[in-house]
């Protein structure tokens, strides 16, 4: 039988305590990610409405973004599970991206550098 694995990433504006693109069972059916707990914890209504309703606990994150990356935590366990990651956009990943994105244009030898004036 071919892995029914789904992922879901919401990622539009729901920013704020009140806030929410998915409702409480989409949350309570997935095993969740976070990019950073304490934010999530403090402005995702995603997770904040549900935990309010007493459907959800903190406790349900299973894991920070890094915690995946760095083999602290295993992410994803089978080919049939739901998992959820909801960002918020934190400063330090737009930092990483860029760093990122202007070394590989300078390796390949394209765009243009425009000096920064403070």
């Amino acid at each position: 039988a071919q892995p029914t694995a789904t992922r879901v990433s919401p990622s539009g504006g729901a920013h704020t305590p009140e806030t929410r693109e998915l409702d409480t069972e989409a949350m309570t059916r997935a095993r969740i990610f976070v990019d950073a707990r304490e934010a999530a914890l403090s402005t995702a209504g995603e997770l904040l409405i549900p935990i309010e309703e007493g459907r959800l606990r903190s406790a349900d994150i299973q894991a920070e973004l890094g915690e995946v990356i760095l083999g602290m935590h295993p992410g994803r366990r089978s080919g049939d599970e739901i998992t959820l990651f909801k960002s918020l956009g934190l400063g330090i990943e737009d930092v990483v991206v860029a760093r990122h994105v202007v070394a590989e244009a300078r390796r390949l030898g394209v765009g243009i550098e425009v000096p920064f004036v403070a």
